[in-house]
């Protein structure tokens, strides 16, 4: 799952639980930049958002520091900051509504119902909150094949884990001029908080991947086998991480992204003389990098990353489309590096294709048996 069920915080709690998150410039609107954050997965008919719990967007500057194998970004400590929270439904007329607000750093917050096809505006920011279609697709047996025989077990279709799945999806699409000063390039973090005078966070996701597939697998990490990683990770701060669990990170990312580089038999990330793998920093850096003054591409996840890598000048806008196969793209920066073949895991789209117009995400999907669900 892209960060479904990432941890014993999300399995326990799912109205916390971030399935998804991306940021693309809109296909429509040049110079405004699309948000979106997916929260409880198999969301049901009559699932509302928790009161309890606020979405937050966290975006900074960020601008490429070094390229090649040191490969960074380097963050702005500015930060302009979207929360969304929610009130306790109510009946009207007969119907149970829910009613959300934003505040951003615009001068004005912005009220909207929840599941309004139409979503609601203020100045700079236009906002959807509803039920929608989850856009995520993954072969989850072929990835727990292929994590058990350590060999590449995808077939030519595949299965999604997600097929039919609903998710509450929160959109907003910004006016990058009126709301995001004068920057092009940002550095896009999701996270649920707990709603209080000193809110708490409970899970931020910025790459996806990153906690179920990257650091969720124990058996290779020497140093660290025994220990449920994801739920610290999501304690930390995306734009600076504590010191105190910094080595527990990357031992579980140097075991992990070394046995992925293996699978098709051959090394294309070499170790360095401290046995530390070359993609554990950068992904480190834990967020979408999204250019937001280049036109939407709906195949760019993970291009800026690649190009700074590979010492060159990045052509997308990055960041993540709604419609990308970015399983496809994570496997084969892990595995090969770009050095070889596409790797496909047998799927191609959700299971029902985003739009390119606002709210973007398809409504949701029919109600799936009851055995379809963890």
């Amino acid at each position: 799952m892209s960060d479904h069920f990432s941890g014993p915080r999300a399995l326990a709690d799912p109205a916390c639980d971030i399935c998804d998150v991306f940021a693309f410039p809109s296909p429509q609107n040049a110079g405004h930049l699309v948000l979106v954050v997916d929260v409880f997965p198999w969301a049901g008919p009559t699932t509302r958002f928790s009161d309890a719990v606020m979405c937050r967007f966290r975006l900074r500057p960020v601008t490429i520091a070094t390229t090649g194998e040191a490969a960074a970004f380097a963050v702005s400590d500015a930060e302009y900051t979207f929360d969304v929270t929610f009130d306790v439904p109510i009946q009207r007329d007969g119907v149970m509504v829910q009613e959300g607000h934003c505040t951003s750093p615009g001068p004005e917050s912005v009220s909207l119902v929840v599941n309004d096809e139409k979503g609601s505006a203020g100045d700079g920011l236009r906002i959807f909150a509803g039920r929608r279609s989850d856009p995520f697709f993954l072969d989850l047996d072929g990835f727990l094949e292929t994590m058990k025989t350590g060999r590449l077990a995808f077939k030519e279709v595949g299965t999604s884990a997600v097929l039919g799945m609903n998710s509450m999806s929160v959109v907003l699409e910004v006016d990058v001029a009126k709301l995001l000063g004068a920057g092009s390039m940002f550095a896009v973090v999701a996270e649920t908080l707990a709603v209080g005078k000193r809110p708490v966070r409970l899970e931020r996701v910025g790459r996806p991947e990153i906690k179920n597939i990257t650091l969720g697998g124990k058996e290779f990490d020497k140093v660290n086998r025994d220990l449920e990683i994801r739920d610290l990770y999501n304690d930390e701060d995306a734009f600076g991480l504590r010191p105190a669990y910094l080595g527990a990170y990357r031992a579980r990312f140097n075991a992990n992204l070394a046995y992925f580089d293996g699978l098709d038999g051959k090394v294309d990330w070499p170790l360095r003389a401290d046995g530390s793998h070359p993609l554990t920093e950068l992904l480190l850096q834990d967020f979408l990098v999204v250019d937001a003054s280049k036109p939407f591409s709906e195949d760019s996840a993970l291009e800026i990353e690649r190009a700074i890598l590979a010492g060159r000048t990045p052509t997308t806008c990055g960041g993540r489309s709604l419609n990308e196969n970015f399983m496809d793209a994570y496997y084969t920066l892990l595995i090969n590096g770009g050095n070889g073949p596409r790797i496909n895991d047998g799927l191609h789209q959700a299971t029902v294709a985003a739009s390119d117009k606002f709210p973007y995400l398809a409504p949701p999907n029919p109600p799936m048996p009851a055995n379809r669900k963890p």
